[in-house]
């Protein structure tokens, strides 16, 4: 009966995808997803013996074996793919990310996305993938859903921009390849996610009328966008992606110009499997599949989770995939070759990464923490074998604490208030300073205790916190300090705080303040949440030497940036575990500050575009609709085009330090003439290989001027010329490295430019070009802090 009730639905949701009118609110320039059929097969390039492997395990499956192979179902894990006892094949484990091993005990939370990218750093960011990988291993997950490059940060009021690493695709691009080879040197699958132009919360689920989840009576919010912002921006991060060698990609809840992601052929065929070559397999977001044949035709190669369980906001216990795709290769609606494309897509990796052999078991304890799947829901009898609440966290906590303090941006440091000079008071204000009150998960109520990672799937189970507060008082127990805390938010914001109790007037007041963001919903203020500011303005009012820090999932608006009683500011994103300490070596002196923004923080929250669309007036199914009209100009792309005054620029982040650049020199690595395009080329994983060919190598000479020694970020941006189309943006990231300096000490940093990142897509050509004419080549310490400039002329 089941069987039955499935294969009906199965037919009803492709009979919906057949005869959907079409969508009469679109009126802009885009907004529709041209066809791309057929899903094209995997040629294994570069994991060319996992293919033969791969292929010769497809050939063993009966029918059945191979529709559980691309359909999840009910398990110890976030996803499960069934074991295959006979052939020796024991099932893949998938499991959150992208900051931790969500559903497990005893592993280690790490810095958020958003943080790693503030670093700057390529090194760290490789450590970081390196070190979760590591605990996805020892914890028996076969894949790693992470890390995150949509959203990109087009909105600064995204829910999951702190999932992601820096509103610009470079860096973004940067980070992505950086935890991918990190993660999959242990031998643990990535999924890069989420695939494509996910950029807000609200309407990310249809709404829907039955607990099925089958009758939309609204669809998800449709992304619109053309194409060359398309490739410019939200594909970038990804290309770098599948050129890394990510095992899979995740489809995102949204539709992309009408179309959903998970069913997108577009996006899913023409874009990653045919221009850049993707050879893994595509999974849908958990809950995001809403066809059968359309989404399979479409690109998509498994259907998560695809068995019983709650997903996102509504229940959807019926799969579209399962026992229906069964059917439809049955009755001749579904090719099997088809099929057995996708197979070999999910199988390929699997052997390229060795998870054949003797790879961990699920750690045991990790079923029972899994709420996606209690034990009631298994279809199945799941044998879990090994040790359980296995230890993964290693010595991890060193290199969590290294890249907390590396991601602490510090914005505003007045008379070089900072670092402390052996203050013997200080004031503690602020909820975010102390202990979480309500555990270390999922907490509910965030007013009290300091927030170290957002909300979501992409939280982390903490085993211990330090705190800001625990940190400041161990440090006191060395410098005989006294600390003073009024951490009531209310409290210190109605209050005349020269009323309060204080024995010792405090020599400086540290401020803490927060803001909380999470998976499923947008933010609907860029102020510090708790009466943030007027915390500011009570303490100030009664200390002038007040120091600001916030833990934030990134933009925050800063009113009391020019507060004289301000001396200092910390954008200190969410550091995970290791808060407290990373902070105070930032304070201390300990760790000399080298962060960067990665995002603008304008003078005024009205000053930002890219807002979310979050309100429609109609009834119709297709209403909603986002439509980037802004195009390439997001971020600092968007102030520099508008030239508008910002009050801290991307790339902007004060040192203990100063650093002057010199001798910019740019020359080019090869004697052949420079075509306006790549010659056309078997297409690797990444695209034509002619997009990432070295062309020019720029050098800059970086010396530290100050007392102190430090790491500093030369930035790289480019400016197009003047032949290049309406609409480019005035200068873009190409470039960073961060380099450590002693005293005095001078180096000379080098800067590889890739075709790519001096063309840009043109729309009638179809192609990536170099437009004529004098490139702009401009190296400083923030967007708006170019130091020393060249150019070069290529055509």
């Amino acid at each position: 009966m089941l069987s039955s009730l499935l294969s009906i639905a199965f037919l009803l949701s492709q009979a919906f995808a057949v005869t959907q009118p079409a969508n009469t609110t679109i009126l802009g320039p885009y907004g529709h997803s041209p066809p791309v059929y057929p899903s094209p097969n995997t040629t294994g390039i570069g994991w060319e013996e996992a293919l033969i492997k791969a292929k010769a395990f497809v050939a063993q499956l009966t029918l059945e074996e191979k529709s559980d192979m691309v359909t999840g179902t009910p398990g110890p894990c976030v996803g499960n793919i069934a074991p295959i006892d006979r052939l020796g094949f024991a099932g893949l484990c998938f499991q959150d990310g992208p900051l931790a091993i969500r559903v497990a005990d005893y592993a280690s939370v790490f810095p958020a996305g958003v943080s790693t990218a503030a670093s700057f750093d390529r090194e760290l960011m490789h450590e970081r993938g390196l070190a979760l990988g590591a605990e996805f291993r020892g914890k028996g997950a076969h894949v790693y859903l992470g890390p995150v490059a949509g959203p990109l940060g087009r909105s600064a009021y995204a829910g999951r921009n702190w999932e992601g690493f820096a509103a610009d695709p470079y860096l973004t691009g940067v980070a992505m390849e950086e935890t991918i080879t990190g993660v999959q040197a242990n031998g643990v699958q990535v999924s890069a996610k989420h695939f494509l132009a996910y950029e807000q919360e609200t309407q990310r689920i249809p709404s829907v009328s039955d607990a099925d989840g089958f009758d939309e009576i609204q669809q998800s919010v449709s992304s619109n966008l053309d194409d060359r912002t398309m490739h410019e921006l939200y594909l970038w991060p990804f290309a770098n992606a599948v050129k890394a060698g990510s095992a899979s990609f995740m489809c995102s809840y949204n539709r992309i110009n009408g179309s959903y992601a998970c069913q997108n052929s577009k996006t899913l065929n023409g874009l990653l499997k045919e221009e850049l070559g993707f050879q893994g397999y595509t999974v849908s977001d958990w809950g995001g599949t809403h066809s059968g044949l359309s989404s399979i035709e479409g690109g998509l190669d498994m259907n998560m989770p695809g068995g019983l369980g709650e997903y996102g906001e509504y229940l959807a216990p019926l799969s579209h995939f399962g026992g229906n795709v069964t059917a439809a290769v049955n009755n001749g609606t579904l090719d099997i070759a088809r099929l057995d494309d996708m197979v070999t897509r999910i199988m390929t990796p699997y052997y390229f990464l060795g998870q054949d052999k003797d790879f961990p078991t699920v750690d045991p304890s990790s079923a029972l923490l899994n709420t996606n799947f209690p034990l009631d829901t298994w279809l199945r009898n799941w044998t879990l074998t090994g040790p359980s609440s296995r230890d993964v966290r290693s010595n991890h906590s060193i290199l969590i604490r290294k890249i907390g303090a590396a991601s602490a941006v510090l914005l505003k440091n007045v008379n070089a208030t900072l670092p402390f000079k052996a203050p013997k008071s200080i004031g503690v204000f602020g909820n975010d300073a102390s202990e979480d009150t309500q555990g270390f998960y999922n907490q509910v109520d965030w007013e009290y205790g300091t927030i170290s990672v957002g909300g979501g799937s992409g939280t982390g189970r903490l085993t211990y916190l330090v705190t800001p507060l625990d940190a400041l008082k161990e440090k006191a127990k060395e410098t005989g300090a006294i600390i003073q805390q009024f951490l009531n938010n209310t409290l210190i914001a109605t209050t005349d705080i020269s009323t309060l109790t204080i024995p010792t007037p405090p020599e400086v007041c540290l401020v803490f303040l927060k803001n909380y963001a999470q998976e499923g919903a947008d933010r609907t203020s860029l102020d510090t949440d708790w009466s943030g500011n007027e915390v500011v303005e009570s303490v100030t009012s009664y200390c002038n030497n007040t120091i600001v820090i916030t833990h934030a999932s990134g933009i925050n608006n800063l009113p009391f940036a020019s507060n004289p009683n301000v001396t200092a500011i910390i954008a200190a994103h969410y550091p995970g575990q290791e808060s407290g300490n990373a902070l105070v070596d930032i304070l201390y002196g300990t760790v000399n500050p080298s962060a960067k923004l990665p995002y603008t923080i304008a003078l005024e929250t009205d000053d930002y575009n890219g807002l979310p669309t979050t309100a429609v007036n109609s009834t119709d199914p297709y209403a909603w609709q986002a439509w980037f009209d802004e195009k390439l100009e997001i971020d600092y792309r968007y102030f520099d085009a508008q030239n508008m005054s910002v009050l801290y620029e991307f790339g902007f982040g004060l040192s203990y330090t100063t650093f002057e650049l010199s001798d910019l020199a740019i020359a080019k690595l090869s004697n052949e003439t420079i075509t306006a395009t790549a010659a056309p080329a078997t297409i690797l994983p990444g695209g034509n290989t002619g997009l990432w060919e070295n062309l020019y190598n720029v050098t800059v000479t970086l010396t530290n001027t100050g007392d102190v020694a430090g790491a500093e970020v030369p930035q790289l941006y480019i400016s197009l010329p003047s032949s290049a189309p309406a609409g480019t943006p005035p200068k873009q990231l190409r470039g960073f490295e961060k380099v450590f300096l002693e005293v005095g000490e001078s180096a000379s940093v080098s800067f590889r430019l890739m075709r790519r990142d001096i063309s840009f897509w043109d729309v009638v050509r179809q192609d990536w070009v170099v437009p004529e004419g004098e490139f702009v080549v401009s190296v400083g310490f923030s967007s708006r802090d170019l130091r020393v400039r060249g150019g070069l002329s290529v055509l």
